[in-house]
């Protein structure tokens, strides 16, 4: 009586269970025949490495009891289901029973062929089936469709892998992998159906999920991910609350696969609802010891603006911290939403209840194989003994996601050991955090500067940042080094320094700079959108003269000195995204205190303000970008390393150094005042006013393909001293101006901007620049 399970090399076991249960089948036929016998004692052969005790366990058959067909039956069964055998039979003779078994081989190596986009390391992650442990033909089968299901998760779905084993003495084998892993399967189209208030193409933007282009083998968003489809639904969801569209919905998200298997097309079905503005707001306190009038004051908008759902959880996140400051832990913050249908308003009346008393027993995190568990618990608010909060866990799992670390995170609830309390669990699955950067800028003035910088945003796992930048061109070579801890003592506090040397060659000056030096800092949150780095500067500067016809006040600068300095960057974030914003305005300020320990002592401040609107359901976005600058010396003097410079891309239309104070006098420089001198000197005081309007140019939007016109107008002026110039220095306020066309291509490495500008208003002496092209670029 015998149950063989047979290895077929070569081919896909995709009837393997099947298979087992004929053969079970096969093996009960003769015991169905069997009279119910006594087992008097059972007698285990055939076995090498599993103990004749061990076998007798398993097949759960006691000796002095009585064994009918079915007793029979289900000990085999049990033998087979524990996967040591490849080979079983129980039979009863005289009294006994006898169990023969063959036993599954060991694994002496396991290989993978035909691997190329993925080593063998990874696919070893995937695959249960380890070396010296017994094979197992169902174990090999789903290890084989989970080597499968990684190819799928980087876009190969026609992957194919097939377990085959080789056969050697004294019972064992060896496990191959064949691997064919098949071409990408791409996301060519993605379509949107039920969309009003959007273009597809806006939508496009929105979403994680690229569409296929021309530079599609540099990056992994166009392939077709099931999850990333999920994240996708919400993306569209947030970005639809944020502007108003309270009903919105995705009805449904489909992935056709086409016909040739070469290429999927994504469909988004939505339903946009109307648009509603915020309403009459209120409050209502069911808590006794809460007082209305302070929750009301924490209601920050007004009547008729447009509804925003990232606008109303930042309330209920400001009133759950009041009530938490005043003792009430466990009060639950609720907007109760009612409509006035007649003006498309949301009145919401905020009710604030003491909810049931539950505590956090524990948190439990899975599946983080190099973040360390420190990383992931400081993103919670709460920790093991405090009350549970269940809009902190999901404002928890947003920042988890907002790390970048991970490709999916999920946080559940479960309850604890006790009534109240309760089990968080946070599952998440690992992405990759380094990144190489390359990038290029050409000037008609610098030529091409190339930037290639190396970075990791998880470093040994443990959420610090570390990055690398070398940049070399004709006239600049910079190497900067940057380490960064996000999160000091697991605070909300950020601390690091930057370690650089930068070199520059100023054809336009006749000079080179060279400032080398090392930068500690920290940095802190003043409120939900603003936040400040406080810096220490620690350099050494040097300027060189290279030109013997060069200005006298840049040969009085000339030299090398040591510098120490103390500085502070404000910066007030009001946009509605910080890659794609369309509304919104951003602020910073930052001032630079130098001479702490000898050298420059001066006063440095810039300031930037930049807001956003749009037209056109989006499609149009409005910018309008104000910034100036001042550096005030306590001994009356500055030097050209420190001063401010225009042009290029900070004021289009005119060369780097091409506007502001200019040395000029022709045949007064040099041995014997000979040669001509060109210098531009810098300036102490700056101010730029920059518009720019980015719209659709008609092409498909597949190619990435935009256009934008800009105008940009200021000055730059004031020097110290001039005294001994070769010619007349200019350095009053003199207003210039500039305006042009821009052709931005949005690549799937980064965004591309060509330039045309023509100066409308500026000086004899001005340098200008007709075409420049910025590169940033990234895979």
């Amino acid at each position: 009586m015998t149950g063989r399970a047979v290895q077929v090399p070569g081919r896909r076991h995709i009837t393997s269970f099947a298979a087992s249960v004929a053969l079970l089948v096969a093996a009960a036929a003769p015991l169905a025949q069997a009279q119910a016998v006594r087992v008097g004692q059972i007698v285990v052969e055939g076995n090498r490495r599993v103990e004749d005790d061990t076998i007798r366990v398993f097949s759960g058959l006691e000796q002095g009891a009585v064994a009918d067909t079915a007793e029979l039956n289900a000990a085999l069964q049990r033998l087979f289901d524990t996967g040591l055998f490849e080979d079983v039979s129980v039979t009863p003779a005289g009294g006994r029973v006898v169990i023969e078994v063959v036993e599954n081989p060991t694994i002496n190596f396991i290989n993978y062929e035909g691997n190329q986009r993925l080593d063998d390391d990874a696919l070893a992650e995937v695959v249960s089936l380890r070396a010296r442990q017994p094979f197992s033909r169902a174990r090999a089968e789903a290890d084989a469709q989970a080597i499968q299901q990684l190819y799928a998760q980087s876009g190969r779905i026609n992957a194919t892998v097939v377990p085959k084993i080789i056969r050697l003495d004294d019972n064992r084998v060896n496990l191959v992998y064949e691997i064919r892993e098949g071409a990408i399967t791409e996301v060519q189209r993605i379509s949107f159906v039920g969309n009003e208030a959007y273009s597809d193409r806006r939508l496009r933007r929105v979403i994680e999920t690229g569409q296929a282009g021309l530079l599609s083998w540099l990056f992994t968003n166009d392939t077709y991910n099931q999850e990333r489809l999920e994240l996708d639904k919400q993306l569209l969801r947030d970005f639809y609350l944020d502007r108003g569209y309270v009903d919105f919905q995705v009805t449904a998200a489909s992935a056709e696969f086409a016909r040739e298997r070469d290429a999927f097309f994504l469909t988004f079905r939505i339903d946009e609802g109307a648009q509603w503005d915020f309403g009459q707001m209120g409050v209502t306190v069911f808590a006794p010891g809460l007082n209305e009038a302070e929750f009301a004051a924490l209601i920050n908008v007004r009547p008729g603006e447009t509804y925003s759902a990232k606008k109303l959880d930042r309330i209920v996140e400001r009133m759950s911290f009041l009530a938490g400051q005043k003792g009430f832990a466990f009060v639950e913050v609720t907007p109760r939403v009612t409509r006035d249908v007649a003006r498309g308003r949301v009145n919401i009346d905020f009710e604030l209840i003491e909810g049931p008393r539950v505590f956090v027993e524990r948190i439990d995190i899975r599946g983080n194989r190099e973040t360390v568990d420190r990383v992931i618990r400081r993103e919670f608010r709460v920790v093991e003994g405090d009350a549970f909060n269940a809009r902190e866990l999901r404002e928890a799992e947003q920042r988890l996601r907002a790390l970048g670390f991970f490709e999916r995170v999920e946080v559940r609830v479960r309850e604890g050991s006790a009534p109240g309390r309760a089990i968080i669990t946070v599952d998440v699955e690992e992405r990759p955090t380094g990144s190489l950067t390359f990038g290029a800028a050409y000037g008609s003035s610098e030529g091409i500067t190339g930037t290639v910088s190396l970075s990791e945003r998880n470093f040994l796992g443990r959420g610090q940042a570390i990055s690398l930048e070398l940049a070399s061109g004709a006239e600049s070579n910079v190497v900067s080094f940057r380490f960064v801890e996000p999160k000091v003592f697991d605070q909300n506090l950020s601390a690091g320094f930057t370690a650089f040397y930068r070199e520059f060659e100023y054809d336009e000056s006749s000079i080179n700079t060279t400032r080398a030096g090392l930068q500690p800092f920290v940095g802190f949150p003043l409120s939900e959108d603003s936040r400040l780095s406080v810096r220490l500067r620690v350099s050494q500067d040097k300027i060189d003269v290279v030109d013997s016809a060069v200005s006298p006040i840049l040969q009085r600068e000339a030299g090398e000195e040591f510098s120490l300095g103390v500085g502070f960057t404000y910066t007030l974030d009001k946009r509605n995204s910080p890659i794609d914003p369309t509304a919104g305005f951003i602020f910073s300020l930052d001032q630079e205190l130098n001479g702490l320990g000898g050298g420059p002592q001066y006063s440095k401040t810039t300031a930037t303000a930049r807001t956003y609107t749009s037209l056109f359901d989006e499609e149009v976005v409005l910018s309008a970008e104000v910034e100036g600058g001042a550096l005030v010396s306590f001994n009356d003097e500055s030097r050209f390393i420190d001063r401010f410079v225009l042009g290029g891309d900070s004021f289009r239309g005119f060369e780097r150094g091409g506007l502001g104070p200019r040395d000029v006098c022709t045949a007064c420089g040099g041995t014997g005042g000979t040669e001509n001198v060109n210098d531009a000197l810098g300036g102490n005081m700056f101010a730029v006013a920059r518009l720019e309007a980015t719209f659709p140019v008609g092409l498909p939007p597949d190619l990435g393909i935009y256009g934008g016109v800009f105008a940009d107008v200021g000055s730059l002026w004031s020097l110290y001293d001039t005294a001994g110039a070769s010619g007349t220095v200019d350095d009053s306020f003199n207003l210039r101006s500039s305006a042009g066309v821009s052709l931005f291509w949005d690549t799937a490495i980064g965004p591309l901007r060509f330039n045309f500008a023509r100066p409308i208003v500026k000086e004899s002496f001005d340098e200008e620049e007709f075409f420049r092209v910025t590169i940033d670029t990234r895979f």
